[in-house]
């Protein structure tokens, strides 16, 4: 497995810090978490930063989401990991009346930033445990939804390389058939319990994604 999925987990669980890897593609991982005063002045330092990075993994409260700094992700291709919670995030009208996804909510404040939803639907223990070499007949598949072409082949290429095949679930507008539970929310992967999870193939995230509802 390659080293960046326990990374990917390390930021995850500390929320609130950069972490940055050499890799072929280098990513910029940032999460925010409350209080946001805090996670302003860690952000400060690091946000300049992302005009280097070609890919930038955003982990962030959707209530946060007005703290983002347009410029330096414009043009960047940008992960959204992040899942509407209204016990924590308080109520979005545009989100409570599905008018936006909150990925669509997410780029009205970086607007010039190639978004793309993904890794928001899998237990970050499942995410560290399923990975899987190309070509392996266990490789589980995670969702992607996004707008620009170019990006979500960047992410389909970070993904791939660490260890999960991508299943294109269309466009912003339908990234709530990923949304918080939704029939490919974590169920797919087995239950929160099972750290280790059960490999998910393509033909289960597309009928899991089909059968979504609003």
């Amino acid at each position: 497995m390659n080293d960046i999925s326990p990374a990917i987990l390390w930021a995850w669980l500390i929320p609130g810090y950069v972490m940055t890897f050499a890799l072929e593609t280098p990513v910029l991982f940032f999460g925010l978490s409350p209080p946001h005063s805090k996670s302003r002045r860690i952000a400060a330092g690091f946000w300049l930063n992302a005009c280097s990075y070609p890919i930038v993994v955003v982990t962030v409260p959707v209530s946060a989401f007005p703290d983002l700094p347009a410029a330096p992700l414009a043009g960047k291709t940008v992960i959204d990991t992040c899942n509407y919670g209204p016990e924590r995030d308080g109520h979005i009208p545009d989100l409570d009346s599905e008018s936006l996804t909150s990925s669509e909510l997410l780029l009205r404040y970086i607007p010039d930033a190639m978004l793309v939803k993904a890794f928001n639907n899998i237990f970050f223990k499942h995410l560290l445990s399923l990975a899987r070499p190309a070509g392996a007949a266990d490789r589980s598949y995670l969702p992607i939804a996004g707008d620009s072409a170019p990006a979500k082949a960047a992410v389909t290429e970070f993904i791939d390389s660490i260890g999960y095949s991508v299943v294109d679930a269309g466009p912003l507008a339908d990234s709530w058939r990923q949304a918080t539970g939704t029939p490919v929310w974590g169920t797919p992967y087995g239950p929160y319990s099972n750290e280790k999870g059960q490999p998910a193939g393509e033909d289960a995230i597309r009928a899991a994604l089909a059968t979504a509802t609003r």
